[in-house]
Formats: C-alpha cells, sequence, structure tokens
C-alpha cells in the first residue's frame, strides 16, 4: 500500500471526525430549549430592589442636597478667604475696582459673628435633613413593599399555571374521550362542544396567567437588575405573616404609637418645625446682626497714590481687621417676607395634621382589611377542600360506574375555579398584611429576615 493511499484514508476519516463534531455541537445548540427561571429568595430580591431601585437613587440624592443646605448655612461662620488683585491704570486720583482700591494683591476675608437670624435657618436645614431621612426611610420601605408584592403574587401566578397545565390535560384527555362517545353516538354533539370549551377556557386562564407572571417578572428585572427570564420564586423564602392581634384596646395603644412613629408623619411634622424655625428666622433678619471683617492690600507706586497723600505717609503693605455692624430701621420687603414664611409655617402644620390622620385612618382600614380577608380566606379554603372532596367522590362514582364524564367534566372546573379563588383571597390577605406592616414599621425586619 502507497503513502498516498495512507495518507487518503488518514485524511478522510479526520475530515469525517470533523463533520461530526460540527454536526452535534449545531445540533446540541440550536435544540436547547431556554434556560429555567432560577429560584431566588424573596431576601436576595428585596435587597437586590434596594440598592438597584431608581427611586431610592433619588431619595438619596435629596438626602445629600439637604446635608448640603445645612453646612453651606453653618460654613458662613467661617472665614471665607478670596486672594486677587486689582491691577489697574490711573488717571488722577485712583478710583476703586469692584469696590476695592487698584492693587498688585489683595487678601479678604469675611464670615458671620453675631446673627441671630442665621442661626435660626441653620436650624431649620438642620430639621430638613432630618426631613430627607425619615423621606429615605419612607421610600425605602416603599420599595420593599412593592418587592414583596410583586414577589408574592409572581408566586401565585407561577402555581396557578402549575395546576392549569395539569388540568389541561386531564381536559384534554377528557376531550379526546368525549369525542370518541360522539363519534360512536353515544353522547351528542353539543357534549363535544362543551369539552372543546372547558379546554379552552383553561387555555385562555393559563394564557392569562403566563402574561402576568411575564409582566411581574419584568417589574421584579427592573427592581432588582437579574434579568426577567432567570426570576423564579422560592415559597420557603417567603416568612410568616404575622398576626393581627385581636385586643381592641391593644390595638389603639398600638396604632396611636405607631401613627406617631410613622416616617411620613414624623418627616411631615419635621418639615413644620423647619417653616416655623424660617419664620423665627425672618423676623430676627430685622435684628442688628455684626460680621467679622479683614483685608490687606499690597499697594503700587503706578496708581498715583503718592501724589494724593503725603510721600512719607504712603506704604505699600496695608491691613484693615474690624468687625461691621448692621442696624435695620425701615425694611418693608422684610416684613413682607415674615408673613410669607409664616402662612408657610400654617400650611406645612396644616399638612402635618392631614398626614397623620391619613395614615391613622389607613392603619385602621388595613386592619379590618385582614379581619375580613382573614374570614373570606377561611370560607374559599373550606369551599375548596368541599369541591375537591366531591371531585374525589365523583371519581369513585366513575370507578363504581355510577357517574358520567361530563360529572367527572363539571367537579374538575368547580375544584378549579374554587382553587383559583383561594389564590386570589390569599392574595389579598397578604397584600393587606404588606400594607399594615409598613403602616406599623415591621415590613423591612419581616421581609430581611427571609431565608
Amino acid at each position: 500500500m502507497t503513502n498516498n493511499s495512507w495518507f487518503s484514508r488518514a485524511y478522510f476519516l479526520i475530515s469525517l471526525v470533523l463533520w461530526l463534531f460540527t454536526a452535534v455541537f449545531f445540533f446540541l445548540f440550536f435544540s436547547a430549549e431556554p434556560a429555567l427561571a432560577e429560584p431566588v429568595p424573596l431576601k436576595r430580591v428585596v435587597e437586590l430592589a434596594l440598592i438597584h431601585g431608581t427611586r431610592a437613587a433619588v431619595a438619596q440624592a435629596d438626602e445629600q442636597h439637604a446635608f448640603a443646605s445645612y453646612h453651606e448655612l453653618r460654613n458662613n461662620y467661617i472665614p471665607q478667604l478670596i486672594a486677587g488683585a486689582g491691577l489697574g491704570w490711573s488717571d488722577g486720583f485712583p478710583l476703586s475696582l469692584e469696590g476695592a482700591a487698584p492693587s498688585l494683591f489683595n487678601v479678604t476675608a469675611q464670615s458671620a459673628l453675631i446673627n441671630f437670624a442665621l442661626r435660626d435657618f441653620i436650624y431649620a436645614a438642620r430639621a430638613d435633613y432630618r426631613v430627607s431621612l425619615l423621606r429615605t426611610k419612607d421610600e425605602r420601605n416603599q420599595i420593599i413593599q412593592d418587592a414583596v408584592l410583586s414577589y408574592v403574587e409572581l408566586a401565585k401566578w407561577e402555581q396557578r399555571i402549575d395546576r392549569l397545565r395539569e388540568a389541561e390535560e386531564a381536559s384534554e384527555k377528557m376531550e379526546a374521550a368525549t369525542a370518541q362517545r360522539v363519534k360512536e353516538g353515544v353522547d351528542s354533539e353539543i357534549e363535544g362542544a362543551k369539552a372543546r370549551l372547558s379546554t379552552a377556557r383553561l387555555r385562555l386562564r393559563q394564557a392569562e396567567a403566563q402574561g402576568a407572571a411575564d409582566v411581574l417578572r419584568e417589574h421584579l428585572s427592573r427592581l432588582t437588575g437579574l434579568p426577567a427570564s432567570s426570576i423564579g420564586t422560592v415559597s420557603e423564602s417567603m416568612p410568616e405573616l404575622p398576626a393581627v392581634k385581636a385586643d381592641e384596646d391593644a390595638r389603639q395603644a398600638v396604632d396611636s404609637q405607631v401613627v406617631d412613629s410613622n416616617p411620613s408623619v414624623r418627616a411631615a411634622l419635621e418639615h413644620a418645625r423647619a417653616q416655623y424655625l424660617r419664620v423665627q428666622g425672618e423676623r430676627k433678619s430685622l435684628w442688628p446682626s455684626a460680621d467679622f471683617a479683614a483685608q490687606y492690600a499690597l499697594l503700587s507706586t503706578f496708581n498715583n497714590y503718592q501724589r494724593f497723600y503725603q510721600p512719607h505717609s504712603f506704604q505699600p503693605n496695608n491691613a484693615t481687621v474690624g468687625v461691621a455692624l448692621h442696624l435695620p430701621f425701615l425694611n418693608r420687603a422684610q416684613h413682607a417676607r415674615v408673613q410669607e414664611a409664616e402662612s408657610e409655617a400654617l400650611k406645612a402644620t396644616k399638612q402635618a395634621e392631614a398626614t397623620r390622620n391619613q395614615v391613622s385612618e389607613e392603619t385602621l382600614r388595613l386592619r379590618r382589611a385582614v379581619t375580613q380577608m382573614q374570614a373570606a380566606r377561611d370560607v374559599a379554603k373550606l369551599e375548596y377542600e368541599i369541591a375537591t372532596k366531591g371531585l374525589e367522590a365523583v371519581q369513585t362514582r366513575i370507578d363504581a360506574g355510577k357517574a358520567t364524564l361530563h360529572d367527572l367534566d363539571d367537579a374538575s372546573m368547580q375544584a378549579s375555579e374554587r382553587f383559583i379563588a383561594l389564590q386570589d383571597v390569599t392574595f389579598e390577605l397578604e397584600r393587606s398584611q404588606v400594607g399594615l406592616m409598613r403602616a406599623t414599621g415591621d415590613l423591612e425586619k419581616w421581609a430581611m429576615g427571609g431565608n
């Protein structure tokens, strides 16, 4: 056998192996199913929402702005140093340039020394900073509530999709059996249409559930930064919801403390306090004040100073240090600003009162909703149990030859309806409980305590 023959065979085998490898690769690549959703615990979703949430970033920016405003006012007590020069040519007496004598080099320093109005404005700015902290906390609770409710609702739809798929498979078998009975003349055409209608209804509900789940995944994706297709729920990661106290006296005492400690109520009260501090500051702007001032200037000889001053008295280095007193006598514009501040303070006070009343009413409404939804859940649970037992009874009767496929289809549809109703009521209960925990300030502790 020649070398060319061995070379040809080796080349053929290598080509065949490469071709098979390429074919297997493309087959695996294009036939691979989309990645399934990765289960994400509730605590992780909340953590990512707090990190990636745009509203949290906006609240933090407002917080930084309020903190900088407070420092801007407080730093008025620190001397402000400005160095520069007033270079220019003089013809005759050296006139000032921007309020200062022409000089080769100058340094000015100025700061507040005694200013009662500035002190109150600083207190008001500090109160505004506390308001921004409270609003950030309230916005944080809003983000947690949004993430938790979206997660819980997604878990509901995922569970419903699995249940509907099982029901659809059973309905398709029922439809096929009914079609066979119609073909054999046992059942009428209308019975076949009813069977097809049951399957179509299940497909419609499955499409609705899938659409709702996709929307919630997209929302959670925007909250957390995770890909929407990779988000799945873990039912065990959701902590047990706390029970609502039934004692009316204890509830009223707790609600009173809850309302006063609510971040939105505290922020409104602190904002009203800041407005009244500004009223005091505007009023004290009519009081006398004193500022520290100092200046140094290096004067030149080409600005004709020596021509208008005694030559032996002129010196290039000059400095002034002193106190500037301000004694306002007539300032109608400032009186108008006082009235404006008083109206803003009154408005803030009434808004704080309205906020407190709103939070109090919302807390009471949520407690009543939780009580009502608990009773509704118990009813829905019993109805579902009865429907399930009815389905089991129909199945037993079919095995005994005492029931028809139509009876089984009706019982299955009723059990499916009761299951959906139980899910909806349970979710409304959970929504009310989450809202109540936010009102009572326990939401973050509950959500972050998950697995």
